[in-house]
């Protein structure tokens, strides 16, 4: 399957899935395989989220400050 980049608007991770299309997996492989994906991109997001809190210097009191905070904003009519 010759798909070119250059003329797609799909991302490199979708040409990628794109490439086991030929293959048919059970429905128990699929699973495993949604189950891999979530896993990776869960473990890419705490572990940039362990980068951050070691950067920032976060601690207890800055969660502490957070659940105290008013993000919502308000819209007059």
């Amino acid at each position: 399957m010759a798909v070119s980049q250059s003329s797609s608007r799909l991302s490199n991770l979708q040409l990628e899935l794109l490439k086991l299309y030929p293959y048919n997996v059970s429905d128990n492989e699929v699973r495993d395989i949604k189950k891999l994906l979530a896993n990776y991109f869960a473990n890419k997001i705490d572990s940039e989220m362990d980068q951050l809190w070691d950067e920032k210097a976060w601690d207890a009191q800055t969660i502490e400050g957070w659940k105290k905070e008013h993000l919502r904003s308000r819209i007059d009519s």
